[in-house]
């Protein structure tokens, strides 16, 4: 049978195509997917600017004891003194620290750029193309892209806008290496005090001494900085050092992948099962013909299994050439569009390969095995009747199946909806998948009753094509259910997954329109602008209030100590994530919504915090609250007031120069103004820019700017939310045309009686034409149900109403795209299928 299986493999060009390419393009998605997990899970990060230091010790960005892989977002400084402990470690030659600061160069502060210590030119290592080093602390060394853009060459007086101030600095020379393109350094001392941070360091550099083991040396230093808070990085690790963010964003990777992996597996599923399935259905008669003349069932089985094995492994194959291609363009994107670091270098191993060739190898044999079941069970006296037949066979397992999926959709539903907005779509997607996969494997059922709902419209407005439409569907019941499965799924994910986004983009741009009330926001380059500005925009004519504005996140720890177990896994109590914001007291209450339910706003000074109501269970006014801020410092301000916030979008409030200190920059990113009672805002706004002679790179811009700034976040997420979309549900498009191509091709026979009998051709086509139709009505009605399914918790957890927010043009452009589809690949089957002369087609 393995014999008969090959050589009949070429009599059935179109079948085997159709297969083929659903398993590459499955396959190669599903590779990619598994690349971008290991890429996730790896977070390799090649240094470029600590090249030259074969191990880097930095400050832990993980936070310790939680259940949960929790990871600092702001850096985690070490103490500079730590550099002669590590110098003093056996076979270490040296340790040099680094120190980073934002900067921008000009008086205007458009050329951004970031600062580091001369010393740390020799972790690079750098080397100097023009003029010297910077010796004295008025002296700055430029990357060569820095001072070409500038247009500036040793002995040039620059402005240097950094620890926001500006700063005159002459250029004592150019320097070309790892990491030095936009780059400049100063003194050590001067690198110090323009951080903002005295006293500490964001890593060391390790030199080994010659001959010595790097390894060896790693594991001497991690002994000798176990209880300080800090890391021993080497290899690709050390790049970690560089950007904190791959740590902290980075891991954002491995959710990504799994989602999109999940739903590329989905769709792949059921797309070569459909495929296959239309592929075999198409030669019945074959089957038929060989169990009349003695076949047993198990040798058809085995046919079947053969032909689709050797499919499987040529598709499979081919799909480890692109399939990393795949993961590495996605990888790519994602930087370039900064939901992940640019620093993170993707890493596959064989392990992708083999998980997606393996799960396409199982999907293309469980597919070919389950549609070759009704023929291969056949009796064979009645092999050539059971050709005619066409029942949608439904099992008790399909049944089982559909129903825990169904469940388990239900389930993940009740917990969405209960979920606060900002952390519902971490369950969505998930139950999307459950969902849709049970109204899948219900499709047969489903789409019959769809069909017989539409029959009475259908015949109305197709006269005699709708009633011969009608009467194929309900004969041709399993080839409607294959037909309308992959429309199903293309616009059931297409609706799930863009209103999703559209509907959470919403509620953060209404809980951010209704937290403000500010007129004006003032901002600068290079990090913001120090605290002592926000006093001076208070005093100027026509200010009613000015309040900081210092965005962090944190943890409210309990009050009993977090613990290990003894199995080395860490146990609760757990800390509770929170968003921090610093403020103004005084002013916060006249430039944002955030009013004091209890206690006084007004006492936001020192250690003090104002904790949201549903954070602030338990506690009164005047206990200490245990705070885990994002730089990892842990303190216990007293709570002073607490505020409400809308579900989901709680925040905590502390005094800006307190919150500020523990963030990357030190400084205030923005000042919120309200106007004065009876003042121009735009009159505000130019006396508000006057204060850039003190504060250069400030600048001044309307309420909207704020607005746009938070639009433009929504714009990075809805492209990698549209990416996703684009990606599986073009999946699903491609198996949606196959599906239909298959399903007209297998019909020549029957559209050549219909001529033969007297039919023409545009009757034909026009039967055609309302069948396709009545496939993408029925697809689009499972889909929209499978939407809405997910939709509504989800919309209940956002926004309060089950109704999702978005564009009606986004509902319009599925629906129609769906039909467009549908009717265009089956009219355009259809016209291929009636070039040849209906006797010809009757006969073969």
């Amino acid at each position: 049978m393995i014999g008969i299986a090959l050589r009949t493999l070429r009599f059935h060009k179109g079948g085997f195509a159709a297969s083929f390419v659903a398993l590459l393009l499955g396959a190669a998605l599903v590779i990619g997917s598994g690349g971008l997990l290991e890429t996730g899970i790896r977070l390799a990060a090649p240094p470029a600017r600590l090249a030259a230091a074969p191990v880097v010790v930095t400050a832990d960005q993980r936070y310790a004891g939680t259940v949960e892989d929790v990871v600092f977002p702001e850096r985690a400084r070490l103490d500079a003194a730590l550099a002669d402990e590590l110098a003093a470690v056996p076979g270490v030659a040296a340790a040099v620290p680094d120190v980073s600061f934002p900067a921008a160069l000009g008086a205007d502060g458009s050329a951004e750029a970031t600062g580091h210590g001369w010393s740390a030119a020799r972790l690079a290592p750098l080397r100097l193309t023009e003029g010297t080093e910077p010796a004295t602390d008025g002296a700055v060394v430029l990357g060569a892209a820095l001072a070409a853009r500038s247009g500036v060459a040793p002995g040039d007086r620059v402005t240097l806008v950094a620890g926001g101030a500006a700063h005159t600095f002459t250029v004592s020379g150019i320097a070309a290496g790892p990491g030095a393109a936009d780059g400049l350094y100063v003194g050590d001392a001067v690198a110090a005090r323009l951080a903002g941070h005295p006293g500490t360091a964001d890593a060391f550099g390790v030199f080994t001494a010659p001959g010595t083991d790097t390894g060896d040396v790693a594991d001497a230093l991690r002994t000798a900085v176990a209880d300080r808070g800090a890391t021993v990085l080497t290899g690709d690790d050390r790049g970690r050092a560089e950007d904190p963010a791959v740590l902290a964003e980075g891991e954002d990777l491995v959710p990504l992948a799994a989602a999109f992996g999940g739903l590329a597996a989905l769709v792949t599923v059921f797309a070569v099962a459909g495929t296959v399935s239309l592929s075999l259905r198409r030669r019945r008669r074959d089957m038929a013909l060989l169990r009349a003349v003695g076949a047993t069932p198990r040798q058809v089985r085995r046919m079947v299994v053969a032909e689709t094995f050797v499919l499987a492994v040529l598709a499979t194959a081919l799909a480890c050439v692109p399939g990393p291609r795949v993961g590495a363009w996605l990888l790519d994107t994602f930087a370039d569009n900064g939901v992940v670091p640019a620093t993170i270098a993707y890493r596959s191993g064989s392990v992708p390969l083999i998980a997606g060739a393996g799960a396409a190898l199982l999907t293309a044999l469980g597919a070919a095995f389950a549609a070759a079941r009704a023929a291969g069970r056949t009796r064979p006296v009645e092999a050539l009747a059971d050709v005619t037949a066409d029942t949608a066979r439904f099992g008790v397992l399909r049944l089982l199946t559909a129903l825990a999926c169904l469940g388990g959709g239900t389930a993940l539903a009740v917990v969405t909806a209960g979920m606060p907005g900002p952390e519902a779509d971490s369950v969505a997607t998930p139950a999307a998948l459950l969902w849709t996969t049970g109204f899948a494997l219900l499709a047969p059922v489903l789409s019959r009753a769809v069909t017989a709902a539409l029959r009475r419209p259908v015949r109305a407005a197709g006269g005699l094509a709708g009633r011969l439409a009608t009467l194929n569907a309900r004969a041709g019941a399993a080839r409607m259910a294959a037909a309308v499965t992959p429309v199903m799924l293309a616009s059931g994910l297409a609706l799930s997954l863009v209103y999703l986004h559209t509907t959470q983009a919403d509620g953060a741009r209404e809980a951010f329109d209704a937290s403000l009330r500010a007129d004006l926001v003032v901002t600068a380059g290079a990090g913001g602008l120090p605290l002592d500005a926000v006093a001076a925009v208070a005093e100027r004519p026509g200010v009613g209030a000015a309040s900081a504005q210092v965005s962090a996140l944190g943890w409210i720890e309990p009050d009993e100590p977090m613990t290990v177990s003894d199995g080395g896994e860490d146990a609760g109590p757990q800390p509770a994530e929170v968003a921090l914001r610093g403020v103004t007291a005084g002013a916060v209450e006249e430039t944002t919504a955030f009013h004091a339910v209890e206690g006084d706003l007004a006492g936001l000074r020192g250690d003090t915090v104002a904790l949201p109501t549903a954070r602030a269970e338990g506690r009164r006014i005047g206990d200490t609250v245990p705070l885990r801020l994002g730089d990892g410092t842990r303190v216990t301000p007293v709570l002073v007031a607490t505020v409400d916030s809308r579900r989901g979008y709680e925040t905590a409030l502390l005094p800006a120069d307190v919150l500020a200190a523990h963030t990357d920059t030190g400084l205030v990113p923005q000042i919120l103004v309200t106007a004065a009672p009876g003042t121009d805002t735009g009159d505000l706004a130019a006396s508000l820019s006057a204060l850039s002679a003190d504060h250069p790179g400030l600048r001044v811009a309307d309420r909207d700017a704020l607005g746009s700034a938070r639009a433009e976040q929504d714009r990075t997420q809805a492209s990698m939310a549209f990416l996703v979309v684009a990606m599986v549900v073009g999946y699903a498009t491609i198996s949606l045309v196959n599906a239909q191509i298959l399903a007209t091709g297998e019909r020549r026979r029957e559209l050549a009686l219909h001529r033969l009998v007297g039919a023409t051709r545009r009757q034909v086509t026009r039967m055609m034409a309302v069948e396709s139709l009545l496939t993408a009505a029925a697809g689009i009605a499972l889909g929209a149900l499978t939407a809405a399914c997910v939709l509504a918790p989800a919309s209940l957890s956002i926004n309060g109403t089950p109704f999702p927010h978005g564009s009606p043009l986004i509902l319009a452009t599925v629906l129609t795209a769906a039909t467009a589809l549908t009717l265009a690949t089956t009219l355009l089957a259809t016209r291929a299928a009636l070039r040849t002369p209906p006797g010809t087609t009757a006969g073969a």
